[in-house]
């Protein structure tokens, strides 16, 4: 097995970019032809070998191993797109694509948030070890842009490159002008049916004036409220979300989701460079659009979990089990409205000055949470 692998790895040595190569470096590759001499190998063969070797790496950063063997050809790539499971399946993220499907079912997946207050820039990154700050793997990053208006955070699948016009594009938060509303905006349709919202990327990508590969627009994937506090500092923010993308009855036994399974900014022929590594990554995956499913019911409710009062610290306290050790006006547990505040669907806290724990789980994928969660990060003097 150890030397198919290093078989597998020198291959690709040619075309996958090295770590801490900023964008402009980073060359886009594509598949080898079929008529290479790994496509011809036997399908059964390769199967097996395939199958193993996704067993066998459970974590980053050896599944960087499963991710380069879907770039050695088109044919090893469908084996391996058919063996790697969904996030809710297989508490695994792999492909950039993971991070818009949903999460585990059963477990809370564990992510941490790293704020550059100088650059208004937030990095999300999936916990290694369970130890509350670790060096972890990249997987999105947002950018404050204040606005006279409202507040837009652009999110994107590359730390350095948050244009709206970037085929690294993700999505966006938008706030309104008191900081006590806020849109998650998604840069693909959440689901077959979803309606864009008009903007103004939106009317020039319309004119054809930007590339055909930037994303078509905003499709509206959650509303976020934050209550007016009449206590002000003293008292708890209180935060409900309504889920435009997920339908209420997601939660219920033998209740789905719609899942994304690919990015349409590029066609089935190419495949871009890789983001496998433990550190920053600056380098994205992109795949083809596949058919979603219409939400069919009434949409999916979060609330805040209702702190107590604890008499002998006198501050309003939730039980973190041990993932936030800061006390902060900007910590929430989210909980569906519906199931009475049993399961913890996220939960975000402080550990640290700029270091903040997010972990999450099924129905919402990580880019909703770290929206969520970066709407948190404003300040509103109405609601505290």
């Amino acid at each position: 097995m150890s030397s198919i692998r290093s078989m597998i790895l020198r291959s690709r040595s040619n075309r996958v970019v090295q770590e801490g190569l900023s964008p402009p470096y980073t060359a886009e590759c594509k598949p080898r032809d079929d008529t290479s001499s790994w496509a011809n190998m036997p399908h059964e063969l390769v199967r097996e070998v395939l199958k193993l070797i996704e067993a066998s790496e459970s974590s980053w950063p050896d599944r960087k191993n499963v991710v380069a063997c879907a770039g050695v050809c088109r044919t090893w790539r469908l084996i391996v797109k058919e063996l790697v499971k969904v996030p809710e399946v297989s508490t695994k993220l792999t492909f950039p694509i993971s991070v818009k499907q949903p999460g585990p079912r059963d477990c809370l997946l564990q992510c941490f948030i790293k704020r550059c207050r100088s650059t208004q820039t937030y990095y999300l990154y999936l916990s290694l070890t369970n130890a509350l700050a670790d060096n972890g793997k990249f997987l999105l990053a947002a950018r404050k842009c204040r606005r006279p208006t409202c507040t837009d955070y652009v999110i994107s699948l590359d730390s350095h490159d948050m244009s709206k016009c970037s085929s690294t594009y993700v999505g966006k938060l938008r706030s309104n002008f008191l900081g006590t509303k806020f849109t998650v905006f998604d840069g693909k349709p959440p689901h077959a049916g979803a309606k864009m919202t008009k903007s103004h990327s939106t009317r020039l990508i319309n004119m054809k004036q930007v590339s055909p590969r930037v994303p078509a627009g905003n499709y509206p994937a959650a509303h976020i409220s934050y209550e007016l506090n009449v206590l002000g500092s003293r008292g708890p923010r209180r935060m409900h979300c309504v889920m435009d993308a997920i339908p209420a009855g997601a939660i219920g036994p033998g209740g789905a989701t719609p899942t994304q399974t690919e990015f349409s900014r590029y066609s089935m022929d190419n495949f871009p460079s890789l983001p496998f590594f433990r550190s920053k990554s600056n380098r994205v995956e992109n795949f083809s659009s596949g058919p979603l499913s219409i939400p069919k019911d009434g949409a999916l409710v979060l609330e805040n979990k209702s702190p107590r009062w604890h008499e002998q610290l006198q501050c309003w306290c939730l039980n973190f089990h041990g993932r936030v050790t800061v006390a902060s006006v900007k910590n929430f547990q989210l909980v569906a409205s519906a199931e009475n505040g049993e399961k913890i669907i996220l939960q975000f806290g402080k550990v640290g000055k700029d270091l903040f724990t997010m972990d999450y789980r099924y129905p919402l994928s990580s880019f909703q949470a770290f929206a969520i969660c970066l709407s948190s990060f404003d300040t509103r003097i109405a609601c505290e």
